[in-house]
């Protein structure tokens, strides 16, 4: 098959769905299919609204048989104010045009009138909606099916009203997902809120996110803890995101500080590019509360598993997170998990199994369940061995990309192309 990729980012950019596309790419393309990959030129996520932010080269390469294009952002003046002014209007598709978060790329826009046939397209991900336009304007040109993994993220499922749910479920993107041939979800709790949109079940394709243990274990603890000056002997709690209020990195430390306050001694390893809400948060960071929390700045993928073994626990506090695949990989290393009870989190972590949940937003709640476990090794190493066992067991990457590739193969006749 001729398939074409878009995604708002993509490798050495570093995310979650910018890990798993790569990843299918690659496969697909080891599985002789032909694949392009339509992206913007942003390695920082900021770039898609900052000039200032990290960009790689506007350019047509190629990685491991995927043919990539990458294009040029564009920025106005005040950009973000622009385009939160211009969405006022009330048409789901412009506003989905002048989403403030997207990177405005119009050179992917024009490629796409003019790009070489394929037979599917598909792409990612919520809330940059630019690429999904432009991927959208592709499937049609050529009447192939056009797919989506939207990586809904849906914040607390005990508010009806939270504000992650009712951002992601916009008119702006609603529309996306009700025009789609076919959605992919990562999780039963995703499913159900596709479904309550009215798409017919016969679109939603229910995949789930896997792991590679050999990418994630076989780490060096003591190495690990050297390198990010970590004492042999002191609990570590890992964390790894990119740093925000959103992904439950500022709670993590709230949840910590009474901890530390009562005399308990363990460390914080937070791996992960900084987010302006975080980088304000830190600045206001006593030296006391710092000397805690140990930042690796973006991690490399060949650091990992030193990373993983470095922890006893590892938490993902997250309030937008469709699945967590940082806890496969924690898993895998033998690690339990601790989040809040929101979005694909909510459905991952077996509470009292392989992990804990906690209501979100409960930063004393996550304290007790930190301080819980962080007091009974024992209990901790169980959980582990639970978690990894469930990863070897069930959530290998392999039946996960058969999914995707079954699903190309039977949109294609649904879409009237053989």
């Amino acid at each position: 098959m001729r398939i074409a990729h878009f995604i708002h980012r993509y490798p050495p950019a570093l995310g979650g769905a910018e890990v798993y596309f790569a990843r299918l790419s690659r496969w697909l393309a080891g599985r002789g299919h032909q694949v392009v990959v339509h992206t913007t030129n942003a390695l920082d996520l900021e770039a898609f609204w900052s000039p200032l932010a990290r960009r790689l080269p506007a350019r047509r390469e190629q990685q491991a048989g995927v043919v990539i294009e990458r294009h040029p952002l564009r920025h106005l003046p005040g950009q973000r104010y622009v385009m939160k002014a211009l969405s006022l209007l009330p048409w789901p598709r412009w506003q989905a045009f002048t989403l403030s978060c997207n990177p405005v790329t119009p050179s992917l826009w024009s490629r796409c009138g003019a790009a070489a046939p394929c037979d599917v397209v598909h792409a990612s991900a919520f809330p940059y909606a630019w690429p999904l336009l432009c991927a959208q304007r592709l499937a049609r040109r050529q009447g192939v099916p056009f797919l989506l993994t939207p990586f809904l993220h849906l914040g607390d499922p005990t508010q009806t009203s939270d504000r992650t749910r009712a951002a992601y479920l916009a008119p702006a993107l609603r529309q996306l997902l009700t025009q789609a041939d076919g959605i992919f979800v990562q999780t039963r709790l995703e499913e159900t809120a596709v479904l309550e949109l009215g798409i017919e079940p016969v679109r939603v394709i229910l995949q789930g996110l896997g792991v590679d243990p050999a990418e994630c274990t076989g780490g060096d603890r003591a190495r690990g803890r050297d390198r990010w000056l970590i004492g042999p002997d002191r609990p570590c709690i890992g964390h790894l995101a990119n740093l925000s209020e959103e992904k439950g990195s500022v709670d993590l430390i709230r949840a910590a500080v009474p901890l530390w306050q009562a005399g308990q001694r363990f460390h914080l390893l937070l791996a992960g590019p900084m987010m302006p809400n975080f980088r304000r948060f830190w600045r206001g960071l006593s030296p006391a509360v710092r000397r805690w929390v140990m930042l690796t700045g973006p991690l490399p993928e060949e650091q990992k598993p030193d990373f993983y073994a470095a922890l006893d626990l590892f938490a993902l506090p997250s309030r937008s997170d469709s699945f967590g695949l940082v806890l496969l990989e924690a898993w895998a290393a033998g690690v339990p998990c601790v989040g809040y009870r929101a979005g694909g989190v909510a459905e991952v972590i077996h509470h009292e199994e392989d992990g804990l949940l906690v209501p979100c937003g409960d930063v004393p709640a996550l304290t007790a369940a930190l301080a819980d476990l962080l007091s009974q090794p024992e209990r901790r190493r169980q959980m582990g061995t639970a978690g990894r066992q469930r990863v070897l067991a069930s959530c290998t990457w392999q039946p996960r990309l058969e999914i995707v590739e079954r699903a190309y193969q039977t949109c294609r006749p649904r879409c009237g192309r053989n």
